[in-house]
């Protein structure tokens, strides 16, 4: 996997880090030997367990694409309907809807599902602001009733997580799909530079933690106070920009070695065949998290 040499050399850092320190390592490796069934991996490795289980079924998700593109949509009825089973068990479903493949999986299918129709949104400028606007509200309001730690509590005993990855993936998938499909991209500029930054995303995800949490104390006791959440906004664009250097470096000499190693989805049509049906051709992985376009989301630290 593309995915595992950068995260081998942060787990080894973080090892390194704790016998400096006089930690025990111990738990550390009994994390790492769970990672990849459970979300127990460090620095945010959960969301690579979770996109290893995707390419686990991977298979199941083409089968259906060629029978139908309609039926990635029995996915997500099946992920609902396990998340209301699992909140009427437990009474929450908060940790395995965000954490776990459980939840994400809305993610993978309603992307595959949005690059299969991205034709028809592609022009549609006022339905793709009304649905990121309207999912912008959504989170404004979610946010004002506690976020994801005071909802009353963490975990969350709302009913609402039963439904917030469906609502979450809807609002990626299409918002993605109608940018790719309605504008031309450039290769120059402000372009190029956004460009690059998602190609380091992953190293910029992986190594953030290291210092994230200390940037933040660091800047509210020795700089400005952040309480103001647009002033934190601000310093967060500068913590970012200042982390690009470090992922490009992590990127060239730990990421690029391996990505040749990789295997292609898109594959380019034999000079003379007809092209492949949408149905039948190989399908593009989507980028439920973050990291693959523009960027990973700075998830919150278990």
């Amino acid at each position: 996997m593309r995915l595992v040499p950068l995260l081998a050399f942060v787990i080894l850092l973080i090892g390194v880090k704790k016998a400096i320190v006089g930690e025990p390592v111990a738990p550390l490796a009994i994390s790492v030997l769970k990672g990849p069934l459970f979300p127990t991996l460090p620095h945010g490795g959960w969301s690579i367990t979770v996109e290893f289980h995707y390419y686990a079924i991977l298979p199941v998700f083409l089968w259906l694409l060629r029978k139908s593109k309609f039926l990635p949509l029995s996915i997500i009825l099946a992920a609902i309907a396990l998340r209301s089973f699992i909140y009427w068990q437990r009474g929450e479903v908060q940790a395995i809807a965000y954490w776990t493949i459980v939840g994400r999986i809305d993610q993978f299918a309603l992307g595959m599902l949005a690059y299969h129709f991205r034709a028809w949104l592609a022009g549609r400028h006022f339905l793709a602001v009304a649905i990121i606007g309207g999912f912008a509200m959504f989170y404004w309001c979610f946010d004002l009733q506690g976020g994801f730690y005071q909802n009353p509590s963490y975990p969350s005993s709302s009913p609402l997580w039963i439904l917030f990855p469906t609502i979450e993936a809807l609002a990626y998938a299409s918002g993605i799909a109608w940018y790719e499909s309605s504008f031309t991209h450039s290769t120059t500029g402000v372009s190029k530079f956004v460009g690059y930054i998602g190609q380091y995303s992953y190293s910029i995800y992986l190594f953030h933690f290291f210092v994230v949490f200390h940037a933040g104390t660091f800047v509210n006791n020795r700089i400005m106070d952040l309480s103001n959440f647009y002033v934190a906004c601000l310093w967060s664009a500068v913590g970012f920009l200042l982390m690009v250097p470090v992922g490009y470096l992590s990127f060239r000499l730990i990421e690029a070695p391996f990505l040749k190693l990789r295997k292609r989805y898109i594959v380019a049509p034999h000079p003379g065949r007809p092209p492949l049906s949408p149905a039948a051709q190989p399908a593009t992985p989507p980028d439920p998290l973050p990291g693959k376009s523009l960027g990973r989301k700075m998830e919150p630290e278990k």
